[in-house]
């Protein structure tokens, strides 16, 4: 089965976050990602990470201002000195995580502004911070996400994520494949996995139940059919990263917490 990694900014949430990676490696969790570091010492959380065993496998560069909106600023034109600062700061924070992977948000597209426009600043950040992070061996990853969970944003679809990650290049320039995302999208999931992953541009699985991002076993998607077709197609292109467990816990409100619901979990490794 997959490795899978806790999303501690959605998982763990009955504690506070420096908490939760204690919580994640309780349920047996080898690897974690979250969507920001930044509000903490790189250092302290590396200790947490080294004191319990744990890899850090994924996080997110600087979005912006998250606060006022923002989710990105890959595609936005005029901000590059800004993206590139938030780069550098990302990249420090990799070094001392010992973290491979950083996901760049493009960004939400400016009402009437000229698409093609923002997809020559969106490539031509992707390619800057390819070749920064290539210097670091970390990979840039970028992800589609659905117009639903975040209207306006650039990027949605996984065949204009792979289009795009051709055209730069870039060996370290990945498509992080968010299986919730892309059912929401574009449905035919299997069979894009069966198409993407074995041309080496996948550098990272997130996972969550449609359509309300609960446990993968609630909801639309057969995840354990999924976790036998990713299986196998790894196992052909001897591709080895992980699945992170993007999703709010639904059963989290009651007796357990987060761990209550961890039951699919253990039915995907049993089988």
């Amino acid at each position: 089965m997959p490795r899978f990694a806790a999303n501690l900014t959605m998982l763990y949430n009955e504690h506070a976050f420096l908490d939760r990676f204690a919580a994640a490696a309780a349920d047996g969790f080898k690897g974690v990602e979250f969507l920001f570091p930044y509000a903490f010492a790189a250092t302290e959380l590396a200790q947490r990470l080294s004191d319990l065993g744990l890899e850090q496998v994924l996080f997110n560069a600087p979005p912006g201002d998250w606060e006022a909106g923002e989710r990105g600023l890959a595609c936005l034109p005029g901000r590059e000195a800004e993206f590139r600062a938030g780069i550098a700061q990302a990249l420090a924070y990799a070094s001392t995580l010992k973290c491979q992977r950083i996901h760049v948000m493009a960004g939400l597209a400016p009402a009437g502004a000229d698409r093609l426009a923002l997809k020559a600043t969106y490539e031509a950040n992707l390619a800057w911070a390819a070749e920064q992070a290539q210097l670091c061996g970390v990979n840039v990853l970028i992800e589609p996400i659905n117009p639903r969970d975040m209207p306006g944003f650039f990027l949605n679809r996984q065949d204009e994520a792979h289009r795009i990650v051709q055209a730069i290049g870039a060996t370290n320039l990945k498509v992080q494949f968010d299986l919730y995302h892309c059912q929401i999208v574009e449905g035919d999931v299997a069979m894009k996995i069966r198409q993407y992953l074995p041309t080496g541009r996948v550098g990272h699985f997130q996972i969550a139940g449609v359509p309300m991002r609960h446990e993968p076993d609630v909801g639309e998607l057969n995840y354990r059919y999924l976790f036998n077709v990713l299986d196998e197609v790894a196992a052909e292109c001897k591709w080895q990263g992980w699945v992170g467990c993007e999703y709010r816990p639904a059963r989290g409100a009651v007796a357990g917490g987060t761990t209550a619901g961890l039951a699919w979990r253990a039915q995907a490794q049993g089988a």
